[in-house]
């Protein structure tokens, strides 16, 4: 499989060549400030992501073991990625990339962190903290 995706004014464009995980929604509380609601990401290969363009990328330390990356113009939020051990993979928000994404929505995570200002009611699975892997 193969996608591409960018930022909203186009100074960040990437590319995934490989597999794709379906797309897990993230209720953290850290997840809600930088977004505004919930993230909703799949996740890549690092070595299968490739960057078109990235002037404007911009990565915050959000903490001790992770990174969320940005485009410093637009405020487009496109990656999270651990920054402990010898990260492999890259969480990508799912709505950086370009349609179709043959994607689906398979679970919720932190579903006990959500806010109070909707329900999750899709009937997919729901863990209340990080799922074991």
């Amino acid at each position: 499989m193969s996608a591409a995706g960018g930022c909203l004014c186009g100074g960040v464009r990437f590319s995934v060549r490989g597999a794709l995980r379906p797309v897990i929604a993230c209720h953290c509380s850290q997840c809600r400030r930088w977004t505004g609601g919930f993230v909703m990401a799949t996740e890549a290969a690092s070595a299968d992501l490739s960057f078109g363009a990235a002037d404007t990328l911009t990565w915050y330390a959000s903490s001790a073991g992770a990174e969320r990356g940005f485009c410093g113009r637009c405020g487009s939020v496109l990656f999270w990625r651990r920054t402990t051990g010898v990260p492999t993979h890259i969480s990508i928000l799912a709505g950086a990339l370009d349609p179709p994404t043959g994607l689906r929505l398979a679970s919720h995570i932190f579903a006990a962190d959500k806010s109070d200002f909707y329900d999750i009611t899709d009937g997919l699975p729901q863990a209340a903290q990080w799922p074991e892997r």
